[in-house]
Parts: structure tokens; sequence; C-alpha cells
């Protein structure tokens, strides 16, 4: 986690693109995407052949979004009308997940 906050501190996170921006196209490496590979490679490896038992997709969107809230969010300074415009969804949808998740 210390080497993708090194990386991320060191890079403009006002230069985030907005939704309307060219989406990445399909398999080509991004950093969120090589990050988030490098975990899931090291939690697999830390299972040793254990199953998770909710299943490893539920465990990771139950894991990943909140702190994905949080800090879109904190990136925001609070604005909830921004934050969701950056994440791609409506206000209402925002406001319904951090009520969920105990975030606001």
């Amino acid at each position: 986690m210390s080497k993708l906050r090194s990386i991320v501190d060191t890079r403009s996170l006002h230069s985030v693109p907005t939704a309307q921006a060219e989406p990445p196209r399909t398999g080509s490496p991004t950093l969120l995407g090589e990050c988030m590979a490098s975990s899931v490679r090291r939690y697999l490896a830390d299972l040793n052949g254990t199953p998770c038992r909710e299943g490893l997709y539920v465990r990771l969107l139950r894991e990943v979004e909140a702190p994905l809230l949080r800090e879109v969010l904190a990136w925001s300074d609070g604005n909830q009308s921004r934050a969701a415009g950056v994440l791609g969804i409506h206000r209402a949808t925002l406001r319904k997940k951090l009520r969920e998740l105990g975030i606001v």
C-alpha cells in the first residue's frame, strides 16, 4: 500500500479525467489495474490454496468500495455532486451507498 500511496502522492489528483474522457482501451495496463492485479496476486498467495469463504469477487467489492468512496469524497472536499461525477454514478446512488456503508 505504501508503494501505491507514494505513486498517488506524486501525481496531481486534480488531473483525474472526468466521466466524459475516453475510457482506457481494454487490455491496456493502467496504474490502478497494475496495483489491483498485484494486490490480488498477493492475496491469493496468502490464501495458499484455501478458498475465500464468501468468494473473492464479493470480498473484493466489499473491501474496495468504502475506501474508494472515502478517497473520492476527500478529493472533492466533501462535495457529493463532484464526487458522484468523478465516480460516474448519480448523486442519489452515491448518497445511498454512503448511508449503507456508514460513511456519512
